[in-house]
C-alpha cells in the first residue's frame, strides 16, 4: 500500500461523501457495501419518483466532481493511496452501470450490481491504468470506466431481452 502525504483532516462533508455516509466503514467488503449503498437510493428513486436509467447517468455526472474532491481529501487524511473506506467511486460507477438498463426490474438491478462488481474487481484495460491518475481522479476514474463497461453489457443484454 502506497502512502500519501497527509496535509489536513478530510472534514465531515468530505468524509460523508467519500465513505458514502458510512458505507465505506463496513468491516467486510467496503466496496461491495458502497455498491449496495448506491442501489438503495436508486431503487427508491426509480420506484417512488419515476426515475429512468438515464437519470442515474446524470446523477453520476453531477456527483463526479464532488466525489473526486471528497475521495482526494479522505485519501490525504488517511495517508494511503485509494483507501478502502472511500466508496464514492463505487457509488458513481454503480449508477453509471444502471444507465445502461433497458428497464428497471429486479433482474436489471441484480445484473447491474453483478456487472459493475465484476468489472471493478477484474479491471480490464483501461480500468486498471486509470487508477494511476493522481488523488481523487485515480480513485474515481477507474470505477467510472468499470461502470461504463457494465452499462454497455447491460444495454446489450437488454437489446436481447435477457432481463
Amino acid at each position: 500500500m502506497r502512502t500519501v502525504n497527509s496535509a489536513r483532516p478530510a472534514g465531515p462533508l468530505a468524509t460523508a461523501i467519500g465513505t458514502w455516509f458510512g458505507c465505506g466503514l463496513s468491516p467486510f467488503a467496503p466496496g461491495t457495501a458502497g455498491s449496495l449503498g448506491a442501489l438503495l437510493p436508486a431503487i427508491l428513486l426509480a420506484r417512488y419518483a419515476g426515475w429512468r436509467p438515464l437519470h442515474f447517468a446524470a446523477l453520476a455526472l453531477i456527483l463526479t466532481a464532488p466525489g473526486i474532491w471528497a475521495a482526494g481529501r479522505v485519501e490525504q487524511a488517511v495517508g494511503e493511496k485509494d483507501p478502502g473506506k472511500v466508496v464514492i467511486d463505487e457509488v458513481l460507477g454503480q449508477w453509471l452501470t444502471l444507465a445502461g438498463a433497458a428497464a428497471l426490474n429486479w433482474k436489471s438491478w441484480l445484473a447491474a450490481f453483478l456487472l459493475f462488481r465484476l468489472f471493478d474487481i477484474w479491471k480490464p484495460f483501461p480500468v486498471r491504468q486509470l487508477e494511476a491518475l493522481p488523488g481523487g481522479w485515480g480513485i474515481v476514474a477507474d470505477d467510472l470506466m468499470a461502470g461504463l463497461y457494465g452499462a454497455l453489457v447491460l444495454f446489450a443484454a437488454g437489446c436481447f431481452n435477457l432481463y
